[in-house]
C-alpha cells in the first residue's frame, strides 16, 4: 500500500512576479514562475499552507537581496534517474557562472556530442527554477536559450548573479 504524501503550496512575491512554491512531505518539489509576471500559477498543488514555506521564502528573499549565493533546502526531485542526474549537475553550477548544455553533459559524465539535446530536454523539465538553477545553462554560442518563464526573466537572473562576480563562465 502506498503511503499518503502531503502536498501543500503557497504563493510568494518576487522581483519576477508571483512564485508558486509546492512541497511534497516537506521537500520543495516546485518553484514555478507564471509565464505572465503578473499572475500566479494555477494547478492542483494541494492545500495552501503559507506558514510551511518560511525557510524557502527567507532564502529567496536573501537571494534576490544579493546576500545568498547558495540554497540550503530539502528538495523533492520528481523525475527519471537521468533527469535527476542532470538536475544534480545544475546544483553544482556556481552562482554567477553559466555552462553550455555540452559543458553540463561533460560535467555529469556524458559525451557532449551525443547528449547535449537530452541534457537540454531534462533541463527544461526542471520544476524547481532558481533553486535548481536551470537558468545558468546557455547555448554553446553564449545565446540565451529556453526558459519556461521567458528569456527576459532568464536574462534578469543571470544579470542579478553576475553583479560583482569574476568574469569566468559569465554571460554578461
Amino acid at each position: 500500500m502506498l503511503e499518503d504524501v502531503r502536498v501543500v503550496h503557497t504563493v510568494v512575491p518576487s522581483p519576477l512576479g508571483p512564485v508558486t512554491l509546492v512541497s511534497h512531505d516537506g521537500g520543495l518539489s516546485a518553484l514555478l514562475l507564471q509565464s505572465s509576471k503578473y499572475e500566479s500559477v494555477q494547478g492542483p498543488f494541494g492545500e495552501r499552507a503559507d506558514d510551511e514555506f518560511d525557510d524557502v521564502r527567507t532564502q529567496l528573499d536573501e537571494y534576490f537581496a544579493g546576500t545568498r549565493t547558495e540554497f540550503d533546502l530539502p528538495l523533492h526531485l520528481v523525475g527519471t534517474s537521468f533527469q535527476r542526474r542532470v538536475w544534480e549537475g545544475l546544483l553544482r553550477i556556481p552562482f554567477g557562472q553559466t555552462r553550455s548544455y555540452g559543458e553540463l553533459a561533460a560535467e555529469i559524465g556524458l559525451d557532449p556530442r551525443t547528449s547535449s539535446r537530452a541534457v537540454g530536454a531534462a533541463n527544461g523539465r526542471n520544476r524547481i527554477a532558481i533553486v535548481v538553477p536551470c537558468h545558468r545553462v546557455i547555448g554553446a554560442d553564449g545565446a540565451l536559450t529556453g526558459f519556461a518563464a521567458g528569456l527576459d526573466r532568464k536574462r534578469f537572473l543571470l544579470g542579478h548573479e553576475a553583479k560583482g562576480r569574476p568574469r569566468e563562465h559569465l554571460l554578461f
